[in-house]
């Protein structure tokens, strides 16, 4: 790996037509973000589909790469995208979110700093139609989050998750190694967050990293996703793939490693 390709962080978004037209607003939020000196950021673009909607929207930027595919869901377009991520880190950007200005350089100051943390989470603001934000109550404390706790969070308080997955930047060896994004028709970040939690430390930034797009044709907002005996299911394996990395006893970093590093 360059020295340049070493300092950068990939953005990977996965998006299909009706919120194709979210993406100027995407990557003004991506342009506004100042990285530490020798950093930068590549965004990777993946279509699930092979419209002709997402193209006209997509900037045209030398720093963005913009790729279709069949369609398969959110994940595999983000897991697909990963064959052009470059660099120690992925950073997570639907194409209907915002980063708030400061988000990545401190995804990076974390990571950076602390060898043991696998990947961080921040506070996230939904942004409503009109305009306005609202908050979530509840959020962690700022700092570490210890293996295993967002799984015991998420089983207790009826599958909510403590943090919030769209928010994740991870270290890009191990986003690899446990597989991308879960194959669910939904909820494969928050089975992918699961499985991050069951093998590596996490942390948590309270300053808002990211405003969450609430609009009428988000794919959470549809009935399908609401169905009672799908969401059994998800529930199930994203829980059951948890419980079996813990189980296994693997751990980010490996045993070795981790005894010569630092923890926050």
């Amino acid at each position: 790996m360059s020295a340049a390709v070493n300092r950068r962080v990939t953005v990977v978004t996965a998006v299909h037509g009706p919120s194709a037209r979210f993406l100027p607003e995407a990557y003004a939020s991506l342009c506004a973000q100042r990285l530490p000196d020798g950093w930068e950021w590549r965004w990777v673009v993946q279509e699930d589909g092979t419209s002709d909607e997402v193209r006209p929207h997509v900037p045209d930027d030398a720093r963005v790469s913009f790729r279709q595919g069949r369609r398969g869901g959110p994940g595999v377009a983000r897991t697909i995208a990963l064959a052009r991520a470059e660099g120690p880190y992925v950073k997570v950007l639907d194409a209907d979110d915002q980063l708030t200005p400061g988000a990545l350089a401190r995804d990076l100051a974390v990571l950076e700093a602390h060898p043991t943390v696998g990947w961080t989470t921040c506070r996230v603001l939904d942004l409503l139609p009109d305009g306005s934000t609202a908050g979530f109550p509840g959020d962690p404390d700022d700092g570490p989050i210890e293996r295993g706790t967002v799984l015991d969070h998420w089983k207790r308080n009826d599958f909510l998750a403590p943090v919030h997955p769209a928010s994740l930047c991870v270290r890009r060896e191990l986003l690899t190694a446990l597989g991308g994004w879960m194959a669910l028709p939904a909820s494969e970040d928050t089975g992918l967050l699961l499985a991050l939690d069951a093998v590596s430390r996490g942390w948590f930034s309270a300053e808002t990293g990211l405003l969450y797009r609430k609009w009428e044709g988000q794919v959470t907002g549809r009935a399908a996703h609401l169905d009672p005996a799908e969401r059994t299911a998800r529930t199930a394996v994203a829980e059951a793939r948890a419980r079996a990395l813990a189980a296994f006893g693997w751990t980010y970093p490996p045993a070795g490693a981790a005894a010569t590093t630092s923890t926050p």
